[in-house]
């Protein structure tokens, strides 16, 4: 004759391996241990939310900021080097950009500064330029928008 198990009640905690271990168990076993209650995190997720992305809106502000330097640095740079000279241009030394207003259509790279011209009619001062060790013009001081 085989032995039938005896078959425990619901509200027994038996296990085979443990034997009765309902008071090792991280949870309530019985009707009158503390209800099992989830906390709500939808504030923590909300946060968590929040800070990510105000940070990521800065770091993307960021990368903006610097893509629309770096255009406006290609453009001066595609400016200065479309441009007349004559000369070859030393590094660290300034430049002067003009236009001629209107003659040949195009600008001209000088190393005379605005003030040093006299009165010059049609020459519009562009801005000016010093060339950097990568070969890369950098504005140095822009005229100033009419508006």
């Amino acid at each position: 004759m085989s032995q039938k198990k005896k078959k425990k009640p619901d509200s027994v905690v038996f296990d085979e391996k443990e034997g009765y271990n309902a008071a090792i168990l991280p949870y309530g076993t019985s009707v009158g241990a503390p209800a099992i209650t989830l906390e709500n995190i939808g504030g923590w997720k909300e946060q968590g939310t929040l800070m990510v992305n105000k940070e990521l809106k800065s770091r993307f502000k960021e990368l903006e900021d610097q893509y629309i330097k770096l255009v406006e640095e290609h453009r001066w740079n595609e400016l200065v080097y479309a441009a007349e000279f004559n000369f070859e241009p030393v590094i660290g030394q300034l430049y002067y950009l003009y236009d001629r207003g209107g003659v040949k259509g195009k600008p001209f790279l000088s190393m005379i500064a605005p003030g040093e011209w006299g009165n010059k009619k049609g020459m519009e001062f562009i801005g000016s330029f010093a060339l950097n060790h990568n070969r890369k013009w950098i504005l140095q001081e822009a005229a100033p928008q009419s508006s």
